[in-house]
C-alpha cells in the first residue's frame, strides 16, 4: 500500500468513525447543548468532538483530491517491510509475555521479555541488558507491590513461592 492510498483509507475512516460516533450520541437522546444550572450535557464533549474529528478528516479528504499535501502524491510504500517485520517480532514477543506472566509469573517474564527485546531485538551489549534484565523487574516490583500495594500475577503455585518468601523477606526486614 502506498502512502497516498494510506491517507486517503484513514481520512475516510475517521470521517465514518467520527459520523458514527456523532450519530450514537444524538439517537440515545444525550443532551449536546448546555444545561442551564448544571452544566455541559452528556452528550456535547462527545458529539462536538466527534464534529471537530469528521471537519478535519473532511478536510483531509478535499485536500488528497487536490493532492495539497505530499502524502497525498506519495507512491512509496507507507511501511517498509523492516517494519512490518519489526512490528511483528514487537507484537508476538508481547503476546508470549503476556502468556508467560501466567505461568511464571510478571517479574520472571519480565525479564525473559528484556533480554530478548534488548540483547537479540536491538543489538545492545551484555551490559545493556543485564541492567534492563535486573532492573525492570526491580523496578515494577518496587513501584506495584511496594509503592502502590497491588500485587501482579505471579504464575504457577511453585512460582509464587518464591515470590512469597521474597515478600515475607521484604516485610519481616523493611
Amino acid at each position: 500500500m502506498t502512502t497516498r492510498t494510506a491517507e486517503i483509507l484513514m481520512g475516510f475512516a475517521t470521517l465514518f468513525l467520527s459520523l458514527g460516533l456523532m450519530w450514537n450520541v444524538w439517537s440515545d437522546g444525550l443532551n449536546i447543548g448546555w444545561v442551564e444550572g448544571r452544566g455541559p450535557g452528556a452528550g456535547m464533549w462527545p458529539f462536538w468532538l466527534s464534529l471537530g474529528m469528521a471537519g478535519a478528516s473532511a478536510a483531509t479528504i478535499i485536500r488528497w483530491f487536490q493532492g495539497k499535501t505530499p502524502e497525498s502524491r506519495s507512491l512509496e510504500p507507507y511501511i517498509a517491510r523492516e517494519t512490518i517485520f519489526l512490528v511483528t517480532v514487537s507484537a508476538l514477543s508481547i503476546l508470549l509475555l503476556l502468556i508467560l506472566m501466567n505461568i511464571i509469573g510478571t517479574y520472571l517474564s519480565l525479564m525473559l521479555f528484556m533480554l530478548f527485546y534488548v540483547r537479540f531485538l536491538g543489538n545492545h551489549t551484555w551490559g545493556m541488558t543485564m541492567a534492563f534484565v535486573l532492573g525492570a523487574p526491580i523496578f515494577v516490583y518496587l513501584l506495584f507491590e511496594v509503592a502502590l500495594t497491588k500485587y501482579l500475577p505471579k504464575g504457577w503455585p511453585i512460582f509464587e513461592e518464591g515470590f512469597l518468601w521474597l515478600d515475607n523477606f521484604r516485610w519481616q526486614y523493611f
